[in-house]
């Protein structure tokens, strides 16, 4: 975990040595505000830092005993646009697991550091349309071996997408303020099989998240005269899931997550319902929030723009 925070303040430090260029939005495509959702990665590279709790149950595994466990991870991400449209970001989890099982001790610890790069490949202004490429790399060994992480780094090449409905026709007005993101992956894991004789499996990892947004039906399609706080309130709903693709044997995952975005000038705070797919994630309904922290608008000076180059918009 000393990585992560090695990292962000060297990124940190990095960045106010570098003289200022203009300043390009927070994750704007035309008029389309696309906010970092709590659950699936948004498409923008740029200045970001989150922290976030969630809290969830994961299910018995009578096959090595495993109890039925109370999850609480605590988890922060910092990412910073190098070059124009590149970015690269650090995240980090603390765990705790308390299992049910009677005698069963709490473990606590560190998740394997993960590090992530995001390039804007494409961009649609009026459409509202974007196209990123990237991935993620979670390194193996850097986390508490308490809590078994895995030894080896795993990869996770990553399509990124988000498109606003704006452009719908006038008859359709009050649904231009939905927008659709999300993220299409393959996990590739740096070790094919375990000592033990058990395989990693490559798996397929889908992300998506539906919004309706009050702040741009307010402020682009028809003033309803919505009070504060309902016109800051984003509606969304995230879907997650995991599905092994090859010889391990293992079953699709995921998560279906209720919630809204509760949109400041400077931060967001994101609260969710988890609820699992199938018995295979979970048996209770879980909960996750999120606080973003926009950076590039609180320090404009400091963040909003690549180390290297300048931005076009």
């Amino acid at each position: 975990m000393k990585s992560l925070f090695i990292g962000s303040a060297v990124a940190c430090i990095l960045s106010t040595l570098t003289p200022t260029h203009s300043v390009s939005a927070h994750g704007f495509e035309g008029d389309r505000f696309f906010p970092p959702t709590v659950t699936t990665d948004d498409p923008f590279a740029t200045d970001e830092f989150s922290v976030g709790i969630s809290s969830f149950n994961n299910p018995a595994s009578p096959g090595d005993g495993t109890p039925k466990t109370r999850e609480i991870d605590v988890s922060s991400e910092f990412d910073k646009e190098i070059f124009p449209k590149f970015a690269l970001g650090v995240s980090g989890t603390y765990i705790n697991l308390d299992p049910r099982g009677a005698g069963a001790p709490a473990q606590d610890g560190f998740d394997n550091v993960s590090i992530s790069a995001k390039y804007q490949l494409w961009e649609n202004a009026s459409h509202e349309w974007i196209l990123s490429l990237g991935g993620e790399a979670d390194l193996g060994d850097t986390g508490s071996k308490a809590l078994g992480v895995d030894a080896f780094t795993t990869y996770t090449p990553t399509l990124y997408f988000g498109k606003g409905f704006g452009d719908l026709p006038e008859q359709l007005k009050y649904l231009k303020p939905f927008a659709l993101t999300g993220t299409v992956g393959m996990s590739i894991p740096g070790q094919e099989a375990n000592a033990d004789g058990s395989f990693n499996s490559d798996a397929l990892q889908l992300g998506f998240a539906l919004e309706y947004s009050l702040p741009y039906l307010q402020q682009h399609v028809e003033d309803i005269g919505l009070p504060k706080p309902l016109s800051d309130l984003i509606p969304v709903v995230e879907f997650t899931s995991t599905t092994p693709v090859d010889r391990s044997g293992g079953t699709t995952t995921g998560t279906i997550n209720p919630g809204f975005m509760w949109e400041q000038p400077d931060f967001q705070i994101g609260v969710e319902a988890e609820i699992p797919i199938n018995s295979h994630t979970g048996p209770n309904i879980g909960a996750v929030v999120q606080v973003q922290i926009y950076i590039d608008d609180i320090f404009p000076k400091i963040f909003g723009h690549p180390l290297v180059g300048k931005d076009n918009n």
